[in-house]
């Protein structure tokens, strides 16, 4: 799982061949989910804290979000997301 961003023990990845519609996945400890990058739409739990700072990083990156969807699409290698300061 190529990992795009990692922030405050919060890991964003993304899958080759995975399904539509564009989304990322989210560790952070014991807690899993998927992200729609389009609506924000969460499958999985996360605690509040980490699901706000994920949609604060949602807002402020979410053209870059798709265009490594594309990128994953195309096979070509993901780009990295700035973490938080």
């Amino acid at each position: 799982m190529p990992e795009i961003s990692n922030f405050y023990g919060i890991i964003i990845t993304m899958l080759f061949d995975d399904h539509n519609p564009p989304h990322f996945h989210v560790k952070y400890g014991e807690y899993r989910a998927a992200i729609n990058i389009k609506d924000g739409t969460i499958k999985g739990t996360l605690p509040r804290r980490a699901l706000n700072l994920i949609f604060d990083r949602l807002d402020l990156h979410r053209e870059e979000l798709f265009d490594n969807w594309r990128r994953i699409e195309n096979r070509q290698t993901l780009l990295s997301i700035e973490p938080l300061p």
